[in-house]
């Protein structure tokens, strides 16, 4: 009987296992459609791009051959699965060199302004979700949920010019863009690619400081969308838990309230807002475009920017299909801690 029952186990995993890899493929699929369909549709010519405008007829034709564009469209998008899924997403017309080396060192930068954005989001956003749910309809909910309306509202990239000319151009209280000061570019190995964590294995103190300082303004932006996404979405958790019995329960046994609603309330809502910071994080990584622009984080997003300025399309689509799987991903680990830490999910 026990045998039965752990072979019918392994046998709904396996199922539900082939079940999760097929939608991760059919959704990956789709995304290397559209990437592709796009860089098709724009009216750039991607052999322009590359022998520039005065090539003569001779080389612009073989240029195009060597580049497949002769090819059916069908065969053409074959070629671009079978490149991508090696690694291989094209040589950058701006850098001239392989987009996926340009990504591994770009990138870093951009997992260092999320992460931090994101910490300084869970920090605030959900305390401050979880105050406004318990003081339902008062002046401090009144104010949060402005606050998370206004993170709604105005464009990250005025914030960030204003934010600069505030902080950095009038106070003098924050360094300005950039992720170290000049003097200091080129002295750190990138060894991580994330400069605070390099400068920690290089032993260069006062180097380090100055990073912190540095990221401090742009990840407080951008955390302050994740920190008013995270609030409103706590508020409406908690709002929900707070009119279940269990809570009345507590409550009538003596149980302390902070207990109730730090411990019972919050614990319950754990599991959803796992989605939740999860998506925020990624949304992260896409709204971070702006937010290095405007404060010359040399990151994802810049490189990106750059790449539409110059009409670079294998940088542009390259960085569209890691954001893409970057969401893929973190989809599929909220989901698996979400079975977790939930024994209903399972």
């Amino acid at each position: 009987m026990l045998q039965k029952l752990t072979k019918r186990r392994l046998l709904k995993a396996i199922r539900q296992t082939l079940r999760v890899l097929t939608v991760v493929a059919i959704t990956f699929f789709g995304l290397l459609l559209i990437t592709f369909l796009i860089g098709r549709v724009v009216p750039i010519d991607p052999v322009l791009a590359v022998v520039g405008d005065k090539a003569s007829p001779e080389v612009y034709e073989k240029a195009r051959i060597a580049m497949g564009l002769h090819l059916p469209l069908w065969q053409q998008f074959l070629i671009y699965i079978s490149n991508v899924l090696q690694g291989d997403l094209g040589t950058s017309v701006l850098t001239a060199k392989p987009v996926t080396e340009d990504i591994l060192r770009v990138f870093p930068a951009t997992i260092e302004l999320a992460v931090t954005a994101t910490i300084f989001g869970v920090l605030v956003g959900i305390p401050l979700g979880v105050f406004s749910a318990v003081n339902r309809d008062s002046f401090l909910d009144h104010i949060t949920r402005v606050i998370g309306l206004l993170g709604y509202s105005l464009p990250i990239f005025w914030l960030g010019l204003m934010a600069l000319m505030v902080f950095y151009a009038r106070l003098d209280w924050l360094p300005g863009p950039g992720r170290v000061d000049v003097f200091y570019e080129d002295i750190v190995d990138p060894v991580t690619g994330i400069m605070i964590i390099d400068c920690i294995i290089a032993k260069e103190w006062e180097i380090m400081r100055n990073a912190i300082w540095h990221v401090i303004l742009p990840a407080l932006l951008l955390g302050y969308y994740s920190m008013a996404y995270l609030s409103r979405m706590t508020r409406s958790f908690m709002i929900e838990q707070l009119r279940q019995e269990y809570v009345l329960t507590a409550r009538v046994k003596g149980v302390a309230e902070w207990k109730v609603i730090w411990g019972h309330a919050l614990g319950n809502c754990a599991i959803p807002l796992i989605t939740v910071v999860a998506l925020s994080f990624g949304g992260l990584l896409e709204g971070s475009v702006l937010t290095e622009t405007v404060f010359s984080w040399p990151g994802l997003g810049l490189y990106l920017t750059n790449s539409l300025l110059n009409a670079d399309m294998n940088a542009v689509l390259g960085s569209t299909i890691v954001v893409g799987s970057i969401f893929l991903g973190v989809n599929l680990l909220s989901d698996f801690l979400y079975k977790v830490m939930d024994p209903r999910a399972r």
